[in-house]
């Protein structure tokens, strides 16, 4: 059994329903964490999730809703106050990752990208952040990629968001560090996940020095090392979890 580091601790993870963001929600579960589950469309699948936290012994609540509509993230917090009386943890994982040629993108669908990624991790740390200052402690935890620091054909509208994410994140690492709270941002690489069509085949893994794909649990590992109480001197950083296939900062 895992290290309970984060009992009495509660989770807000966004797109939980599945892939990585269904694995940190488990991760922390094991942990010790209360669990709020959000997800947009599929509740059956949030409601799977909360189960399984539920057989691990922990906590949970399925929170449905877009975390682009502020009144819906309002609410969210608000639910989760009500059952679990504050948020100590946020991780935004929610994202889309639709590929479309430049020259044939529409700005409602350049928009729609960057708002997901970007406005709902300003939504959701918003919203959280007064609870984490109150209590004197918290975490952020961001959800990157190692595609925008290479450059990716057909992603600008991903890239372009995952990138500000990560603004974002040194600026809440920076303004919020003194009051016993950190902000990072997990980059990850090639994953197995499961896609929709439109994010295109699966990558192939074998130029990575770690020939292979790596896996959610993978990320899930690095998310509960950040919001680990001992880890209070991480802050404002990219951690790239990617199989040796990218070094940088």
């Amino acid at each position: 059994m895992a290290d309970m580091v984060l009992s009495g601790k509660t989770a807000l993870v966004s797109g939980a329903a599945r892939n990585i963001g269904r694995a940190i929600a488990l991760e922390f579960a094991r942990a010790g964490a209360n669990v709020v589950i959000n997800a947009l469309q599929d509740e059956d699948a949030a409601e799977a999730v909360a189960e399984e936290v539920r057989e691990l012994g922990g906590e949970a609540i399925v929170q449905m809703g877009n975390v682009v509509d502020r009144e819906t993230v309002e609410d969210i917090c608000a639910a989760t106050r009500d059952t679990f009386d504050k948020i100590d943890i946020v991780v935004s994982n929610a994202s889309t990752r639709g590929q479309v040629d430049y020259l044939d993108m529409d700005y409602a669908t350049w928009r729609h990208t960057i708002d997901i990624s970007l406005d709902g991790t300003f939504h959701l740390t918003q919203c959280a952040l007064p609870d984490m200052i109150d209590s004197g402690w918290g975490r952020i935890i961001t959800l990157g990629g190692f595609a925008w620091h290479l450059g990716y054909k057909r992603r600008a509208a991903n890239l372009t968001g995952k990138a500000g994410v990560v603004g974002l994140t040194r600026a809440l690492a920076a303004e919020f560090g003194d009051r016993g709270i950190t902000a990072n941002n997990i980059s990850p690489g090639m994953i197995e996940t499961v896609r929709p069509a439109s994010a295109g085949a699966m990558p192939d893994a074998g130029a990575t020095p770690v020939p292979r794909l790596g896996t959610p649990e993978e990320i899930a590992s690095a998310a509960l090392f950040l919001a680990d109480p001992k880890q209070a001197y991480i802050n404002g950083q990219i951690i790239h979890v990617n199989g040796g296939l990218y070094y940088g900062s």
